[in-house]
């Protein structure tokens, strides 16, 4: 017996197909590197439409299922990292920095609040300035003589 399709996921028609480009679509639109719904979405569509007369080959089902654990684990340490990034640059509230402007002059003032927008590196509000913690080149505690 001939199957209508076949691919890396076995034989399982058009409906196979369109799970598998549904998934690809909804992968496309997450911003986040290892997105691990869209990773179970691939996994379960691949389970579901598989040819019950050639299995997947489990060496293949074990690779992808440590695959899974390797994204979770690493959205863990990236959290982790977010925090600690967070947790630092707190500790920088009431220290006067000195920083370079646009411009490239340096300027100084004391941080007032601190914030981690996604994954890119922490914010210093310094008076009405947002600075990077990048472009600070200088940490001093205040001294009250």
């Amino acid at each position: 017996m001939t199957s209508p399709t076949s691919g890396p996921l076995g034989t399982g028609g058009a409906d196979a197909a369109k799970a598998l480009a549904a998934a690809k679509a909804s992968e496309a639109k997450s911003k986040s590197l290892g997105d691990k719904d869209t990773f179970m979405k691939l996994l379960v569509a691949q389970l579901k439409y598989q040819d019950p007369t050639k299995p997947a080959d489990s060496t293949a089902f074990l690779a992808q299922t440590a695959q899974f654990t390797q994204v979770e684990k690493l959205e863990d340490m990236i959290n982790m990292l977010q925090s600690q990034r967070m947790i630092g640059a707190s500790s920088l509230v009431g220290k006067t920095v000195t920083y370079m402007d646009e411009t490239g002059a340096q300027q100084t003032g004391v941080i007032t609040a601190a914030k981690l927008n996604g994954d890119s590196e922490p914010t210093l509000k310094v008076g009405n300035t947002d600075v990077q913690l990048s472009k600070v080149v200088e940490i001093t505690t205040a001294t009250n003589a």
